[in-house]
């Protein structure tokens, strides 16, 4: 069946998108060259199970009671071996029970010096990647038992966006890449690529990657007026200014207009799959509705869905900056003058742009879908619907 020409306009606006965002990524895309970032902090560890743990008095920073803790080293030349460790005597660590996996690091020792015998390693951290690998099968099993083909096809999707992070974002930008240009591309790269696998290149699929496009390029615009006009520098956090000492040359408020930009990405394409869905299922369940009138009831339940999401972004970032909440909270400073640090301000200014962004993407892609689908034949409704995304 021969596609309307709404359909072909639509879809060679998203080929010009796809286009672009190819030449962006083949511009952009790093020469390999390691940055050395984090070398002097990345410490080789061994793995080792806790055996048995005891402890004795001393005096140390907030206790009174230290532990000695003795391992069994599963990892490294020493493997098989016993040896031990104390915890607080240096200060605040956390607590170790009989059986718990652990990392622990080798003691550096003087030229001339011995090492103290039992005590050659000290605590690096916890063990964690076997129950990250549970929960993460456990999600994997659920998104496919429930959503069945398309929810393999949303795996493979975010398998894509993890891809295009790790192997192309952050080596781009270590390698001296416009953090904001790179996730700009990126952003598009994944967008693209998410909507095609989960919803496939229909109408509805179209409609939502214009609006997307358009409702980023709105973020983007209102990240970099409002991190300019709130003399944002991204030197609010520890690893911004170990990023700076490292001698990278890399742009801390360009990663801070990153960090918003692909954060803003993750709920924009979820909004603009709903309306574009609801838009087609209003007019496949009536198709003499004019444009007004599906443009009018989509956006009733856009309301409902930009509700609900905002106020899910909102806690997501509260809940991050929970801990720096607290301590605001148990101090003297009023709220004005926390909510003025560049800790907080950060957060506040990217929970309010990305939440425009969202606003806005639904009357763009509510206005791109309903006009698609008065321009649909009737019977092409069908299939369309049946590729729908709900709620």
């Amino acid at each position: 069946m021969v596609a309307p020409p709404a359909i072909r306009v639509f879809a060679a606006v998203a080929i010009l998108l796809a286009v672009a965002t190819a030449i962006g990524l083949a511009v952009l895309w790093p020469d390999g060259t390691p940055s050395g970032v984090g070398e002097s902090i990345v410490i080789d560890s061994e793995a080792a199970t806790v055996e048995r743990t005891e402890q004795f008095p001393c005096q140390s920073l907030g206790t009174d009671t230290c532990s000695r803790v003795a391992v069994r080293l599963d990892s490294g030349p020493d493997e098989g071996s016993k040896t031990s460790f104390q915890i607080g005597v240096g200060g605040l660590d956390p607590e170790v029970e009989v059986g718990d996996k652990v990392r622990v690091v080798e003691n550096a020792v003087a030229p001339g010096a011995e090492a103290v015998r039992g005590q050659e390693y000290s605590l690096s951290d916890f063990e964690r990647r076997r129950p990250m690998l549970l929960l993460a099968l456990l999600f994997a099993g659920l998104v496919v038992a429930f959503a069945r083909w398309r929810g393999l096809l949303s795996l493979m999707g975010l398998a894509v966006s993890l891809g295009v992070v790790l192997l192309f974002m952050v080596p781009a930008i270590l390698d001296g890449k416009s953090p904001l240009a790179v996730a700009v591309v990126g952003s598009f790269a994944v967008m693209l690529t998410t909507i095609a696998l989960a919803h496939g290149t229909g109408a509805k699929s179209l409609a939502a990657m214009i609006g997307t496009a358009l409702s980023l390029v709105v973020t983007i615009a209102l990240a970099v007026l409002f991190v300019d006009l709130t003399h944002l520098t991204g030197l609010s956090s520890e690893e911004s200014l170990f990023l700076q000492t490292s001698e990278t040359g890399l742009s801390l408020d360009g990663l801070l207009l990153a960090g918003m930009v692909v954060a803003a990405l993750g709920v924009l394409d979820d909004v603009t799959i709903s309306q574009s869905s609801t838009v087609l299922a209003l007019r496949a369940a009536n198709p003499d509705q004019g444009f007004g009138k599906l443009f009018g009831r989509a956006m009733s339940v856009g309301r409902d869905h930009v509700s609900a999401t905002v106020n899910t972004l909102v806690l997501a970032y509260v809940g991050a900056s929970l801990p720096l909440l607290l301590i605001f909270s148990s101090s003297t400073l009023g709220t004005s003058d926390a909510l003025n640090l560049e800790v907080i301000a950060k957060e506040v200014v990217a929970t309010l742009v990305g939440s425009i962004g969202l606003i806005t993407a639904v009357p763009i892609t509510t206005a791109l879908a309903a006009l698609l689908a008065r321009r649909i034949p009737s019977e092409q409704l069908a299939g369309e619907e049946h590729a729908g995304h709900s709620h």
